[in-house]
């Protein structure tokens, strides 16, 4: 038999090992820039387009370390916005945030929340930010549950794809992944906190003007 139908065979079955690569640092919180309030903590939510958070994370492949941006919609826990490639520079996040506003046109008093990285506080980021009318919201020093949501889903996605891949290169993983993201996450996985529905799902359950129209497959 082939090794890939085996390999196949195993991701199918949900047999293939786990495994954890080297642990590579992505926030870079001793800047200059400046440093806004923690302004998700104790909001209350009650429709989507009110807390966005956002985080970044590794992704390893045989030769090298690529990274993920993502941006969650914090009522709904969708995935909005993403970008994965080589760079750690604020270019990756401002193409995550560029697809979530180009997804969203979110009203102006949208909170989005993350921690003190450099690439979240750069004046490209802000400014971008502050053109929509966005407030800038960020994680106290060393406190990781202040963006708990963004933490949990990183987890999900570790455990619920990238561990259980063996990405080639950049564009097997990109593909794989944004599979993972917009058909697995946001249409099928469950949520308990969403009444056990995807977040898809969800969003199209809420009443209007709460409910947004189905992104494009």
């Amino acid at each position: 038999m082939n090794p890939k139908r085996v390999y196949r065979i195993l991701r199918r079955d949900n047999l293939l090992c786990l495994r954890k690569g080297k642990f590579v640092v992505t926030t870079d919180s001793g800047h200059g820039l400046t440093i806004y309030p923690n302004l998700a903590r104790g909001l209350v939510l009650s429709a989507i387009d009110q807390l966005w958070v956002a985080d970044i994370t590794y992704i390893r492949l045989e030769l090298e370390f690529i990274y993920l941006a993502v941006v969650l919609d914090a009522f709904s826990r969708r995935v909005i916005g993403w970008a994965l490639d080589r760079t750690l520079e604020d270019a990756l996040t401002l193409s995550a945030l560029g697809r979530a506003l180009k997804q969203r046109q979110p009203k102006p008093g949208l909170v989005h929340h993350s921690d003190r990285g450099v690439q979240y506080a750069s004046t490209d980021y802000t400014g971008l930010l502050n053109q929509h009318g966005i407030r800038i919201s960020m994680s106290r020093t060393g406190n990781p549950y202040d963006n708990a949501k963004a933490e949990s889903f990183i987890k999900t996605l570790k455990y619920e794809e990238v561990y259980r891949q063996e990405y080639r290169d950049l564009a097997e993983a990109r593909a794989s992944i944004g599979c993972f993201l917009e058909k697995t996450y946001n249409r099928k996985r469950l949520h308990s906190a969403l009444g056990y529905q995807p977040p898809e799902e969800f969003e199209f359950s809420l009443p209007e003007p709460t409910a947004r129209v189905r992104a494009s497959a």
